[in-house]
């Protein structure tokens, strides 16, 4: 297996370069090494190469990893929730692939919906974070607002003028001869790509777009409460707008992953507690940790019980969103269990018990003296 090449000499940038440098070098050689532009049969794996370069340099903590142990993860992984994978598939080549596609400045073909896509990611709490609401640090790639010319897609000095082609209507008008005589139909401009205008020095980072691929991180607030299948809008983090125009939305769909001891029935949170077939006949208080830190709940079980029934406490399950502070039930369903050995003492007693109650039952058993001392050993133990 070929030794990966030094991620500094991929881009070919020191190794103190800042962002600006590392991602002017990485669009600088995308725009020839990506498979959309490229002849060279190896395109795609140079390109994939040059992509995990980038995408490493371009993220502080990755590249602080990369510089002190070699790899992006550190010896304890990266520390954050990288969501890169989840995006249907969309990763930087799309991001990429889809730059390329918007086109560029005068001359050529270029993007006509200007404003911005909304971008959509999946994104997993657990059942307490649910409860409590957090904070999830998530990075991912999108089409960002050009930080060289804020998004306008013009170099210094540079304007938007008519494009000649179209006289800034946008379209052109072709006439065509045949059997039924002249046809005549109208098209997006293909020196403006139908926006009127085009550029006469366009920004050398964005190549006039006002927008190009990057690697972001934010902070995303996930409300206590919240349930799988509930989205969040985070305004102006979708796809950047073309030429300044607006941008989308990002759209984070969070899915709550299953607790091991709670099942979530939409506010409230079922559970189950075992009890002893005496506990069940007298009566009892179970204590168990409830989804809050340092929570306890306490289930009156009340004498009579039976196996499968429920006991609620109000107050202790999920966070009502809107709600006021108010929370669901917590609900437990009773497990009787019964002892599958009893010692001597104890099978007289229940014997004694079900022969008050008139119930029929099995003799006790012929028991060898191994049982016997093996139960000796037991109640020494107990």
């Amino acid at each position: 297996m070929a030794e990966k090449r030094n991620y500094y000499e991929v881009l070919g940038v020191d190794r103190d370069a800042d962002q600006r440098t590392i991602k002017r070098a990485f669009l600088k050689k995308a725009r020839t090494v990506h498979p959309d532009v490229s002849d060279d049969p190896d395109a795609e794996e140079k390109f994939k190469e040059l992509n995990e370069a980038y995408s490493v340099l371009s993220d502080e903590q990755k590249r602080a990893n990369y510089d002190r142990f070699g790899t992006a993860d550190g010896p304890m992984g990266s520390g954050y929730v990288d969501l890169n994978d989840i995006f249907g598939g969309m990763g930087m080549d799309d991001i990429f692939s889809s730059f390329f596609g918007g086109g560029a400045a005068g001359g050529r073909r270029r993007q006509t919906r200007r404003q911005g896509r909304d971008m959509a990611i999946s994104l997993s709490v657990t059942l307490e974070e649910a409860a409590l609401g957090c904070t999830k640090t998530i990075s991912y790639d999108r089409l960002a607002p050009c930080e060289d010319c804020q998004g306008t897609g013009l170099s210094e000095g540079a304007h938007e003028q008519q494009c000649p082609r179209c006289h800034g209507t946008g379209f052109v008008t072709t006439v065509q001869r045949s059997i039924f005589g002249q046809m005549q139909s109208s098209s997006p401009c293909p020196d403006c790509g139908g926006e009127g205008v085009v550029i006469d020095h366009p920004c050398e980072m964005c190549d006039g777009q006002g927008r190009t691929p990057n690697h972001e991180k934010i902070d995303v607030q996930i409300p206590a409460g919240i349930s799988s299948g509930r989205q969040l809008r985070v305004r102006g983090y979708g796809e950047a707008g073309y030429r300044g125009a607006e941008s989308g939305d990002l759209i984070v769909t969070v899915a709550v992953e299953e607790h091991e001891r709670f099942h979530r029935m939409g506010d409230d949170l079922a559970l189950e507690v075992e009890i002893g077939m005496a506990q069940a006949a007298l009566g009892c208080t179970v204590e168990v940790a409830g989804i809050m830190p340092d929570e306890t709940i306490t289930f009156d079980i009340p004498a009579g019980t039976q196996f499968g029934d429920t006991v609620t406490v109000d107050e202790k399950g999920m966070p009502r969103i809107g709600g006021g502070g108010s929370r669901g039930r917590a609900i437990a369903q009773v497990r009787v269990t019964v002892p599958r050995r009893l010692s001597v003492e104890e099978r007289e007693l229940l014997e004694r018990f079900a022969k008050s109650r008139g119930e029929e039952f099995a003799p006790a058993p012929r028991r060898s003296v191994g049982d016997r001392i093996r139960d000796a050993i037991d109640d020494i133990l107990d």
